[in-house]
């Protein structure tokens, strides 16, 4: 059981400076001692309560790795932590209908010490987040996201580990405004992170000996962020005083901490693949020396032998799973399974959803989403939003389970009737968005002919779009809410919201029309963008 708590901080920091004027003012900690610090860290879990189909990952692995570090540095006098950078929710079907509640109960039979929100976490409605959090049993941590005058969750949290005081602050990205479902988040208010710990981080460091935070902003080389919000290396760069930040959002593995301004910045890839270590030494409230590494969870290396056959090779020794834990969550991947493992349809090919791919150029999931959105709605064209593309769809036999973990958000189509003007101005708005973020669109219906993102021509039926003449766009009701920075459809006059949600339009469309054949999806003659 946790041992360290020192306060609940469920305040905003309107209340900040009285809270830490309540706390003692002098060290702690026995002067010109050192003390050993052990940091664990996951990020981006997304669902992966079960191991992979190649046995990677998964919960139960990860409590007997945990457990026996816990062991090792306990037996040595030291002390651990384990903090989490967020985004627990939405990516595997088994977890996302069953609202994440293995995940949470995992998380609390795995001692986690605090998490950062991450902007997955408003995927659902707030009575959701709230019960999530009571599954939890630990804090959830944002400084920068308000509900009127204080903060939605705690700002920070304060820890006493050996007599050392060490503050754990939350952060939150920016981008949730753009990339979380507007309808959960009406009432809120996302401040800019560095905005709010210009002023937090210095009233921490009067009081704390070490300042950590968890962070669900993303880590960026060289604060290099692109689209996307600024990260954690901004973060580092703009505020001093942050000893260690433990992130997540861009899914990246650090395999060593990138230190900017005197700050350690970790991240831990996704999914649970690796847990971060990080070992400190601290003496008399300062960091001396630390070693870091990344553990892998079980996870293999594709390897081919003297034939040419592939196979899968462990990069370290076998973690077994934990029995305790695989007993609490057993069933929850036993009712999850038997919903899911239903054919539905087939293709001949691979349709591409990944990450790397989807985000940067059309693809042939890209219009096969787009398609079967545009055929249910009767319209005229749709735009996907690649953020809402979640992995790719493989070919062969295609399950309930398959598109559900390409579509796991749960949106609802919807469609807008527009002149052929006010359709221009969307699209103009669809081609700007850059490529590498959720935000880059897919299409179906439409041919568009651009130069450096302007429009130079658009068609619909291989005719010009008529200013005049009515079109019917189909979109997802998170872009119609703004998601992603879209235009606001859904207070359009002509808006409909159809009730049925996203991956079971998918799923009708490839029962209606399956075997699928990947050349009927080519992206190639949808858009030009050169």
């Amino acid at each position: 059981m946790k041992k360290w708590t020192l306060a609940n901080t469920s305040v905003g920091l309107l209340a900040v400076s009285v809270l830490l004027a309540g706390c003692a003012t002098g060290p702690t900690y026995e002067q010109d001692k050192e003390y050993k610090l052990t940091i664990l860290h996951t990020n981006d879990h997304h669902g992966r309560f079960w191991q992979s189909s190649r046995g990677e990952y998964g919960m139960a692995a990860r409590k007997t790795l945990i457990d026996n570090i816990r062991m090792e540095v306990e037996s040595e006098g030291g002390a651990v932590m384990l903090l989490s950078g967020g985004d627990i929710n939405t990516g595997v079907p088994e977890s996302d209908l069953q609202d994440a509640e293995p995940d949470f109960k995992g998380m609390n039979m795995l001692e986690y010490d605090a998490m950062a929100l991450g902007n997955h976490e408003f995927d659902n409605p707030r009575e959701v987040l709230l019960q999530q959090a009571e599954w939890a049993g630990f804090p959830f941590l944002s400084a920068n996201i308000y509900k009127g005058n204080s903060t939605l969750f705690p700002a920070y949290e304060m820890f006493e580990v050996q007599g050392n005081r060490v503050a754990v602050v939350g952060f939150t990205t920016a981008d949730t405004v753009k990339i979380g479902n507007p309808e959960y988040m009406s009432d809120l208010t996302f401040k800019t992170p560095v905005e709010v710990a210009e002023k937090l981080i210095p009233k921490l460091n009067k009081k704390a000996d070490l300042v950590v935070a968890v962070t669900h902003m993303g880590h960026y080389a060289d604060g290099k962020s692109g689209g996307n919000a600024p990260g954690d290396v901004t973060l580092a760069r703009s505020v001093s005083g942050i000893d260690v930040i433990v992130g997540g959002h861009s899914q990246n593995p650090l395999f060593e901490p990138d230190v900017q301004n005197g700050t350690l910045i970790l991240q831990a890839h996704e999914w649970g693949k690796y847990v971060g270590r990080l070992d400190l030494t601290v003496k008399n409230g300062e960091i001396t020396n630390y070693d870091y590494r990344l553990i892998p969870v079980n996870l293999k290396d594709r390897v081919k032998d003297a034939e040419g056959n592939s196979t899968y090779v462990l990069k370290e020794a076998e973690i077994a799973q934990d029995l305790e834990m695989l007993a609490m969550l057993s069933p929850y991947q036993k009712i999850g399974a038997e919903k899911l493992n239903v054919v539905i349809g087939s293709s001949n090919g691979d349709f591409i959803g990944d990450r790397a791919v989807v985000r940067n150029q059309p693809t042939n999931l890209g219009v096969l989403v787009a398609r079967a959105q545009k055929e249910k709605a009767k319209a005229d064209l749709a735009v996907m939003n690649s953020g809402g593309i979640r992995a790719d769809l493989e070919g062969g036999e295609i399950t309930y389970k398959d598109v559900l973990t390409v579509q796991p958000f749960g949106n609802i189509l919807s469609y807008v009737d527009l002149t052929g003007a006010e359709l221009l101005d969307y699209l103009a708005v669809a081609m700007s968005k850059e490529a590498g973020s959720g935000a880059f669109a897919q299409f179906d219906g439409v041919e568009i002919m651009s130069t450096d993102g302007v429009i130079n021509a658009a068609y619909i039926d291989d005719r010009p779009i008529d200013m005049d003449k009515m079109y019917r766009l189909a979109i997802n009701s998170y872009m119609a809410s703004g998601g992603d920075g879209y235009p606001k459809m859904s207070d359009h006059p002509n808006y409909v919201n159809t009730g049925f949600v996203d991956a079971d339009v998918m799923v009708e469309f490839i029962e209606n029309n399956s075997p699928l054949d990947i050349a009927d999806f080519d992206p190639g003659y949808t858009i030009d963008r050169m």
